[in-house]
């Protein structure tokens, strides 16, 4: 142990935060130590009808025991530990617990109140008490209020007893810091037990949190797949264009038409996405980013070279919306990754509405090998699969690239 250590409490910004915490706790007892001093002095007065005495008794019992149990009472002590224990307690949740677990909050936060007061009265005693006495001998020793000890009887003092004194003084302000560090430590280890979060509030708070989550991972695969699919397209157009300049202006006004169609979609998303994080909240997508939609989004790709040859079978536009949107997203990531790893090659998009199943199939050639972590599209795909509880399958399948999903498309009743 070194002496840093053993120092360490005495010059400790966190010892006399937390001691002004404690402190707080004894301005609190005071209330209660007048009125429990007052009704102890009536109750004894001979004049004092015993009927008033308990009349009173059972108007200050209430007035002295609801505060405890006030939320406002534990918001107020969360926020004092934080700022001034040091403890990492989370906020109270905005709506009231209920049950089981709403009981078992207020009785832990009436009991840290509780505590609260009784280790600021301690304090609150060694500072009126031990402290102001070390005031005094060390001010007897140093000429200063030389009648203060007077009312002690301790007899006349020579320069040897007053010197003795003033090291008792030292003694008691060291050990009156030591005692304000100890149960301060000690009521940063209780409040996470007494003002910590019930096991409803863990919950909500995870749930929270996982909703936060999900919410940020759908924004992403929207903005993967919509803007990377605009983003594709404008490279593969750019890139023709280029090859072409000089021999084919024709091809190169209309790669410039697709590239300027590209762009305007993919403003039109980055401003209903941008709309959607300023809102914390999902908005209605724009018309067209749904099964009704696939018409020009295969137009888009053969305008990028991609030979599409779709077969859509059955009432897709009776789908229901969420799954129909879902649905739009993965053909169009389906269709941008045949134009971002195989170039443009022949596709086979098939979608189809099966009974009460929508059925996606991409199918293109195989034209180089497949290597593990080639984008973050296959991995959008399948979240958006299984948070509509679908399945999908996807990989090559005699020498092609193959994309199978199968979603429910059950409409509500």
């Amino acid at each position: 142990m070194t002496i840093r250590t053993v120092t360490g409490p005495l010059v400790s910004g966190t010892t006399y935060r937390r001691g002004v915490h404690l402190l707080l706790g004894g301005i609190l007892l005071l209330p209660y130590l007048l009125v429990g001093a007052a009704f102890v002095e009536l109750s004894t007065a001979p004049q004092m009808p015993p009927a008033l005495t308990l009349l009173v008794l059972a108007v200050a019992l209430p007035i002295a025991g609801v505060p405890p149990f006030l939320r406002g009472t534990r918001a107020l002590e969360i926020v004092a530990a934080r700022a001034l224990l040091g403890v990492p307690l989370p906020d109270p949740p905005a709506t009231a617990e209920r049950g089981r677990h709403a009981r078992e909050t207020r009785l832990r936060a009436a009991l840290w109140f509780a505590v609260h007061l009784v280790i600021g009265g301690l304090v609150a005693a060694l500072l009126l008490i031990p402290m102001v006495m070390a005031v005094i001998f060390i001010g007897q020793r140093l000429g200063v209020g030389g009648q203060a000890l007077s009312g002690l009887r301790l007899g006349p003092l020579d320069e040897h007893d007053s010197g003795w004194l003033a090291v008792l003084g030292v003694v008691l302000i060291v050990g009156v810091v030591y005692a304000v560090a100890g149960l301060g430590a000690l009521a940063a280890v209780m409040a996470p037990v007494l003002l910590g979060p019930s096991p409803a509030e863990r919950i909500a708070a995870l749930e929270a949190h996982a909703v936060r989550l999900a919410e940020r991972n759908r924004l992403a695969r929207e903005l993967h797949d919509s803007v990377g699919h605009a983003l594709t397209v404008t490279t593969v157009q750019a890139a023709a264009a280029r090859e072409v300049l000089d021999d084919d202006p024709a091809f190169v006004r209309r790669a410039l038409g697709a590239i300027e169609e590209a762009g305007r979609a993919a403003a039109e998303e980055l401003d209903l996405l941008l709309g959607m994080l300023r809102d914390g909240e999902a908005s209605d997508r724009s018309s067209g980013h749904d099964l009704n939609g696939l018409g020009r989004l295969v137009a888009d790709s053969r305008g990028a070279g991609v030979e599409v040859r779709a077969e859509i079978a059955g009432r897709v536009d009776e789908v229901p919306a969420p799954v129909s949107r879902e649905g739009y997203r993965i053909v169009q990531e389906s269709l941008t990754n045949v134009l971002r790893h195989a170039g443009p090659v022949p596709v086979d998009l098939r979608v189809a509405l099966d009974g009460e199943v929508l059925v996606i199939d991409v199918a293109s050639p195989l034209t180089r090998p497949v290597r593990p972590g080639d984008g973050r599209g296959i991995t959008g795909m399948r979240e958006r699969v299984g948070l509509l509880g679908g399945t999908m399958t996807a990989g090559p399948d005699d020498g092609r690239w193959r994309v199978h999903v199968r979603l429910p498309a059950v409409r509500p009743s």
